[in-house]
């Protein structure tokens, strides 16, 4: 099974210009980043992702929310899809055979039919409540995210109103990674917020944030 890092970074344009927060992300220590912009065009989109991979170390991963085409015209790690967006398997026919795909769930019956999908991880969420999404699905809480863990055989990312502070209760039900908006974009020094992540990361689950296939 992948093994992702514990720190799942995503580069929301709901706080600001993505190339720019992904550069403060990357900069504290975050190596998966998705990029994340909802209303930006195709071009827009495209031109951030290539602007990212340019400055982004080669140990890094930078995925793209919703858009395959974009992740495999940029040559991206991957991409990450949700339940309105096209299907998986028509996605992975699609990808290059080494890009990631990730898949949102938010309930154990999604990520349940997520087994039979050719996906690499699956996002369980939201967790608790959020306002980084309009129209969210409702909360999980620590109960649903434990039983979906219980029974996934892909790696889970945790996603939703995770914060330092609640973050050791989230790993204990089995998620691998938490996918982390606010709580990295909201801060004056994103890179230091990143980097005091990573420390708690260490000190808490007992190895860095690092990524291995």
């Amino acid at each position: 099974m992948m093994s992702l890092p514990r720190l799942y970074a995503i580069a929301d344009a709901a706080f600001g210009n993505p190339v720019v927060l992904a550069r403060e992300l990357i900069d504290g220590g975050a190596r998966l980043v998705q990029v994340r912009n909802k209303k930006a065009s195709a071009l827009e989109l495209f031109n951030q992702v290539v602007a990212i991979l340019k400055f982004a170390p080669s140990d890094s991963r930078i995925i793209v929310n919703d858009r395959a085409d974009i992740a495999l015209l940029s040559g991206a790690a991957g991409v990450h899809l949700g339940q309105t967006d096209m299907p998986p398997q028509q996605i992975r026919k699609i990808l290059s055979a080494n890009q990631l795909l990730g898949y949102s769930t938010h309930n154990l019956s999604q990520a349940a039919s997520s087994e039979l999908l050719p996906v690499d991880y699956i996002a369980a969420g939201p967790v608790f409540p959020t306002s980084t999404k309009t129209n969210a699905d409702p909360e999980i809480g620590l109960d649903g995210l434990r039983e979906i863990c219980s029974h996934a055989s892909h790696p889970v990312v945790a996603i939703g109103g995770i914060t330092m502070e609640n973050a050791k209760d989230v790993f204990a039900c089995g998620a691998a990674s938490v996918a982390v908006i606010r709580d990295l974009l909201k801060s004056k020094d994103v890179a230091r917020r990143t980097e005091e992540w990573l420390r708690y990361n260490f000190d808490v689950c007992g190895r860095p944030s690092t990524f291995t296939s």
